[in-house]
Parts: C-alpha cells; sequence; structure tokens
C-alpha cells in the first residue's frame, strides 16, 4: 500500500486534534463515570516513573499516539466498507477493544472496573468521531473524472487531428 504524503499528514493532523480533544474532556468524563483515571498520567508514569515532568511527558506521548492513528488511518479509512460517517467511530472502537487486554498488565485495577472500561469506550468513541470528522474534511474523495469521447483523445495523450480540425 503507498502512502500519499498529503493525506497521511492531514490524517496525522486529524489524530492530534483527537487526542487533544480527548485529553481536554477527561476532566468531564472521570466526573460523569466516577472514575478517576487519566490516560496521559497513566502513559507518564510509564516512562518517567516519579519525575515531575511525567505529566507533560504523557500528554506529548499521547498526542503522538493520536497523531500515528491518525495517519495510519487517513490510508486506511477509503477502504473499509462502512459509510465514510462511520468509519472514524468504527476503528477507535476496534482500538479500544484491541488495546484493553493491556491493560491487566499496566494497570490491574483498570481492567477490573466496569466503570474504566466504559469510560475507556467514552474516549475512544470521541476519539473516533473527532478523527473520522476531521480526516474526512481534510481529505475529501477525490472527484470522478467525466468520461471523455474517444474523438478526442488519440493513442498518443494529444489527443486527435480530427477533434481538433473539426471544432474550428
Amino acid at each position: 500500500m503507498a502512502f500519499d504524503r498529503t493525506r497521511t499528514l492531514r490524517g496525522a493532523l486529524a489524530g492530534t486534534v483527537g487526542a487533544a480533544v480527548w485529553l481536554a474532556q477527561q476532566p468531564l468524563d472521570r466526573r460523569a463515570f466516577g472514575f478517576d483515571h487519566d490516560d496521559a498520567e497513566l502513559l507518564g508514569r510509564l516512562v518517567a516513573r516519579g519525575r515531575p515532568e511525567a505529566p507533560a511527558l504523557g500528554a506529548l506521548l499521547h498526542l503522538q499516539n493520536g497523531a500515528l492513528f491518525g495517519a495510519l488511518y487517513a490510508n486506511v479509512a477509503p477502504s473499509l466498507p462502512v459509510p465514510p460517517v462511520l468509519r472514524g467511530p468504527l476503528v477507535g472502537m476496534l482500538e479500544h477493544l484491541a488495546t484493553w487486554p493491556a491493560t491487566a498488565v499496566v494497570e490491574p485495577a483498570l481492567w477490573r472496573s466496569g466503570r474504566a472500561f466504559a469510560q475507556s469506550a467514552w474516549r475512544h468513541l470521541l476519539f473516533g468521531l473527532v478523527v473520522g470528522e476531521l480526516e474526512r474534511r481534510l481529505n475529501p474523495p477525490a472527484a470522478e473524472l467525466e468520461p471523455v469521447s474517444e474523438a478526442a483523445v488519440a493513442s498518443n495523450g494529444h489527443g486527435s487531428a480530427e477533434h481538433l480540425v473539426g471544432t474550428r
């Protein structure tokens, strides 16, 4: 599969925005779900154990992961056999289901919590909605080309002399 540079960069932008929305809304969903879990904090703890810059580093890693996800998504989404508006949420939920089992190793308390599972599902759904819609708007489908009559085209790609003479 060949990657289109512009499509990929726009997808990365969409993923970064989706990850930023995820981080920005976390305080709200922590209250709504009654579960005090912060993804950036968890990432920070994994890479910078106990250091004061751990939360900021975790947030940067979360944004980076969003960019990578968005870049990949932008190149895969057009081939998904579902309506464009559903592609982002579908892929976001697939990521949730695929990565959730890792919580058993990384943070066992999360793994055992139904609230944490629901909270993570919400976050992935929101992320997928934002990434999918933004990527769809940044990378619109290629315009359909109108058919060209055989009279206007020659095998050399420059058009036929008969068509040129006949269009005076």
